[in-house]
């Protein structure tokens, strides 16, 4: 009876089906049932043994009658709206026969333990365990390895927050559940090391860990899983190493997927990898790889639908004999790494992700025609050069183009005719010039426009023409002049950020701006612009929203499950430290980059300082610690690192939560201490070190030199002249010899009239 509406009728429904003692099935699965009774509906059933009520809008806790029908030997409730906690039955459910346990993707509660220790009487049945998507925490017992007959347990996604979820370590008795094939713990908030019974499960093939906190090392002793086929893991705080020796060969071949994130698997790129059959998606991001891409990889990549190693050390040219050829139109993301050369032509990848590298050279002119399959392009912060190519209107189905930080000139082409899904253009940051096409807005579905810090020079007033879903325009720092573009309220309704700060715009503020009700952002600094501010911008309802209202939709876009989209923010600019009475400074939930200025602590005045949820990097300045007023500080969940300063008003602040979300600090207040730090976190700080003292030896190796070679030079000036000139030597020895005469009769009259002076005191 699954997809049939019987909302109106739900309680006729049970009735009925009470009245079939023999029913063995019962399937309500998205009927849009809206509560379940409070008393079992079904006490003339005896002979019930599966019961799917996936897919309604109970909205309900689940009634303890569920958990006392012993016949029962699958339960689905799978998205059906179930709230609050599962009863306990006073510590134990009556489900000896239970076979298979779907709760997944609910708003459950309540302690893991507890649940595991209340199912206990089905330890010898149970093989299916879905728990995922909820809000369970505790950690999980060790009687999780008496149930000897799980193949399949998910307990992944149950941390809703950064302070609540399913915690604590993989118990080492897991490794008993030797039917085990699947094992999902992703999206948690467990730690400590994963223990070694892991790898005694010979019949695993999915092994899912990302999104957890896990330290210590996993060798070749985890991986004895002949059957493997995926593996994911991640640590949240970077304290995870995979350390396997270099001429291992792995117990399984037919691995398909492997994803780490911010684990330690280098330097060197993990060679066993190459001993995978079937490897068609490789992720290895900030996994401290270095070196060159291995040659081996490259007769792979014609099967891999996805590769990413973003984020590492990894050196030397863009490969050319990589040969992206699967039917699946992979996505590569090499980006925020150490390549060079110049932008190869993989005809076949649909996303192309190469930013933060040192590529130069100019854009290919075919880019276009030879992939056309591109759906993301990101080749910013790099070298490139040259002009635009037109090409890139053979891509029809390009949502996504980045070329911004690069050296490009010329004039911007109208690249986009003919595409139709171009969300995304970023052009900013190189040295492009003339004007902006007025067929921009021929994009239906544009969505952000960042053109700033060019040399781009044009009258703006009738360019944005029915730019119907436009969110954000930056045209900032170019050379744009006349009057702020006509009907902006009717050419861009959707407008929300507006930043036109570096031009030399003229006119008047005007009054359409008022009737934009999303403008959130409007930046029209450094320019000509003349006469009053209109009053009715008081009444835009964007500026009266919550800052944190516009995050994820201006600053931060997914396109279609893939990578995610950040604007370019600017550094906190040096010239803040000219706001000497600066007494409060709250730039959280930006997308702020770089590090905090080294001089910020002449901010003496500042109060209150909150920096959090940012991208901000580097160490804590010292000079922070003269910051004598400071009552409130927050610079927690950005990308700091060091030793947190302890001088002045930095020793009262004793509450961790100010710094969490930065993996990399350490010290008072925080439980890490700096010498525990990994290598990565701390490198910095001990460069600076090692600096320090190499130029204290430095200079007292200079000072040495310099007065052994100062004693020789004096030496040999003198003496070297006596040996090689008769008169000089007959000369110097005479006048010693005279100096002694003279000292030696100095020293007897000297002598003799001390003897003479004790002599009359005597007397």
């Amino acid at each position: 009876m699954d997809f049939i509406n019987i909302t109106n009728s739900s309680r006729e429904l049970f009735r009925a089906v009470n009245k079939m003692s023999s029913l063995l099935e019962l399937h309500l699965s998205f009927c849009s049932l809206a509560s379940l009774p409070p008393a079992s509906p079904f006490l003339n059933i005896t002979s019930l043994s599966r019961l799917y009520l996936t897919g309604n809008l109970f909205n309900s806790t689940i009634p303890s009658w569920l958990f006392n029908m012993s016949g029962l030997t699958e339960i689905n409730l799978y998205s059906s709206s179930l709230i609050g906690q599962v009863p306990s039955m006073s510590g134990r459910w009556n489900l000896c026969k239970l076979r298979s346990l779907v709760l997944s993707s609910n708003y459950l509660t309540g302690d893991i333990t507890e649940m595991i220790e209340a199912m206990s009487c089905s330890n010898l049945s149970l093989g299916l365990l879905d728990l995922s998507q909820n809000q369970l925490s505790g950690k999980l017992p060790r009687s999780l390895g008496m149930f000897n007959k799980l193949f399949s347990v998910d307990l992944s996604r149950n941390s809703m927050n950064s302070h609540s979820g399913i915690s604590g370590p993989i118990p080492a008795s897991i490794g008993n559940l030797s039917k085990l094939g699947a094992l999902n713990l992703e999206g948690n908030m467990m730690n400590g090391t994963i223990p070694e019974s892991i790898g005694q499960l010979t019949n695993l093939y999915s092994l899912h860990l990302l999104g957890n906190y896990w330290e210590g090392i996993m060798t070749n002793i985890h991986f004895n899983l002949t059957k493997l086929v995926s593996f994911t893991v991640s640590s949240k705080n970077n304290k995870l190493s995979l350390k396997v020796t270099n001429d291992w060969v792995p117990p399984f071949k037919y691995l398909s997927r492997i994803e780490i994130h911010s684990c330690n698997v280098g330097p060197a790129f993990p060679n066993w990898l190459r001993f995978q059959i079937q490897l068609d998606e490789i992720v290895l991001e900030n996994a401290g790889i270095s070196g060159d891409i291995p040659y081996w990889l490259y007769n792979k990549s014609s099967q891999i639908e996805h590769l990413n190693l973003s984020h590492n050390k990894i050196s030397g040219y863009l490969p050319r004999e990589m040969n992206f050829t699967s039917s699946n139109f992979p996505t590569v993301d090499l980006s925020h790494n150490l390549l060079k050369g110049s932008i190869q032509i993989w005809s076949n990848v649909s996303s192309l992700y190469l930013r933060n590298n040192s590529l130069s050279e100019i854009l290919p002119t075919n880019i276009g025609k030879d992939m056309s399959h591109l759906l993301d392009l990101d080749l910013s912060n790099n070298c490139l050069n040259g002009s635009i190519p037109l090409s890139l209107n053979k891509i029809k189905k390009l949502t996504y183009l980045d070329l911004s930080n690069n050296y490009l000139t010329g004039e911007i082409p109208e690249f986009w005719m003919g595409i139709q899904s171009l969300s995304i253009i970023d052009l900013s940051n190189n040295m492009l010039e003339g004007g902006i096409p007025t067929s921009i807005c021929s994009l239906p579905l544009l969505f952000i426009l960042e053109l700033s810090n060019n040399n781009l020079t044009a009258d703006l007033s009738s360019t944005f023409q029915n730019c119907t879903q436009l969110k954000t325009l930056s045209l900032k720092y170019n050379r744009f002049f006349g009057s702020m573009p006509n009907e902006i309220a009717n050419n861009i309704p959707m407008l929300s950020e507006l930043l036109l700060q570096g031009n030399s715009f003229t006119g008047s503020i005007p009054e359409e701006l008022c009737h934009l009700p999303f403008l959130h952002l409007l930046d029209l600094a450094e320019n000509s612009i003349s006469g009053s501010i209109p009053t009715c911008l008081g009444d835009v309802k964007g500026f009266k929203l919550p800052q944190t209202y516009f995050i994820y939709l201006m600053y931060s876009l997914t396109l279609q499950g893939r990578v995610r989209y950040t604007r370019h923010i600017e550094l906190i600019p040096e010239k803040i430290i000219q706001l000497i009475h600066l007494g409060a400074l709250n730039l959280s939930w930006n997308h702020l980059t770089g590090e905090l200025p080294n001089n910020i602590g002449l901010l003496t005045n500042l109060e209150s300082l909150d920096l959090s949820h940012n991208h901000l990097i580097g160490p804590i300045p010292q000079s922070m610690a003269s910051m004598t007023f400071l009552s409130h500080l927050n610079l927690s969940y950005n990308n700091l690192l060091g030793q947190i300063p302890m001088a002045n008003q930095f020793a009262t602040f004793n509450e961790p939560s100010i710094y969490e979300g930065n993996p990399g600090l350490c010290g008072h207040p925080l439980p890490t201490d700096c010498s525990s730090l990994s290598p990565g976190n701390g490198e910095k700080d001990r460069k600076h070190e090692d600096g320090v003292d190499s130029d204290d030896d430095n200079e007292r190796l200079g000072l040495y030199t310099s007065i052994v070679v100062g004693y020789i030079t004096g030496f040999w000036i003198v003496c070297g002249s006596l040996v090689l000139k008769r008169s000089w030597r007959h000369a110097y020895f005479n006048f010693v010899y005279d100096l002694r005469d003279k000292l030696l009769i100095l020293m007897a009259v000297n002598l003799a009239r001390l003897k003479r002076v004790f002599g009359l005191e005597r007397n």
